[in-house]
């Protein structure tokens, strides 16, 4: 993700203008995991900005699902965005629960991708096997279901990651905030329009966890993605955009 605006403690994306759409990035997921969405809504009447979350450079009493939820809020008051749309993929989609949750009348709508919040075996239950590079690239390949996706590139990043003793902390931190910040007793009270779109070959949150979401979620709508795995808005970037855009402008208040 090129273009990357510095703004006082913000760094993010920013494309379009119109009705913002804020994306909230995964643990192991980087900006660009987001290209096709960035590259397309600026077209369609949306401003699309991701900002780059703090989940490394928080002090770690800060390292939580509800301090990045908070994060979140700052950020939007700092950008001067009264509501948004909020899309967030794996913990990103559980810190766009979590602040529909505490800000209800700040979100336009919620899409949730493969989202953290009522399943956490996905949370660096077993990150610990630090140095073993062909463990880490296993693991980044079962987020695909094509797992030719997961470059060496995508593979080293992680492997950087997990090998870096405070990032390794600070993830075992927030797979453990994550865990604590379960939302099963919440959801049936979130009245905001949801999306939920979902990879049907996802292993990191299977397809029930999705059904778990819908059941739960009063105003939300179920959509499958087939031969995807884990980062549909990556792996089916084109799919992704068609479902999110005619959820738009069908359930969303989004002009």
């Amino acid at each position: 993700m090129k273009n990357l605006i510095k703004d006082g403690k913000y760094e993010y994306f920013e494309a379009g203008e119109g009705t913002p759409i804020i994306i909230l990035h995964g643990l192991m997921g980087g900006l660009s995991n987001f290209d096709g969405v960035a590259n397309y809504f600026p077209q369609k009447g949306y401003k699309v900005v991701i900002p780059q979350m703090p989940l490394y450079t928080q002090n770690i009493l800060k390292t939580n699902v509800k301090s990045f939820a908070v994060y979140v809020k700052n950020f939007m008051n700092h950008k001067g965005f009264e509501r948004a749309i909020l899309l967030g993929n794996s913990l990103g989609g559980h810190v766009a629960l979590y602040f529909t949750k505490m800000y209800p009348e700040r979100v336009r709508g919620l899409v949730i991708t493969g989202s953290s919040g009522l399943y956490e075996s996905a949370m660096g239950d077993s990150y610990p096997k630090r140095g073993d590079y062909e463990y880490i690239k296993k693991k980044a390949e079962d987020v695909f279901y094509d797992p030719a996706i997961a470059t060496k590139e995508i593979i080293d990043d992680v492997f950087a990651t997990v090998n870096d003793r405070i990032k390794l902390i600070k993830t075992l931190t927030i797979a453990k905030s994550a865990i604590r910040h379960n939302m099963a007793k919440d959801l049936p009270k979130m009245h905001v329009p949801t999306a939920i779109i979902w990879g049907k070959q996802d292993k990191v949150t299977p397809p029930d966890v999705a059904e778990e979401f819908h059941k739960l979620l009063p105003n939300s709508t179920l959509y499958w993605i087939d031969k995807c795995g884990h980062a549909a808005m990556m792996e089916h970037p084109d799919e992704f955009n068609r479902i999110l855009e005619e959820w738009l402008n069908t359930k969303a208040e989004h002009k």
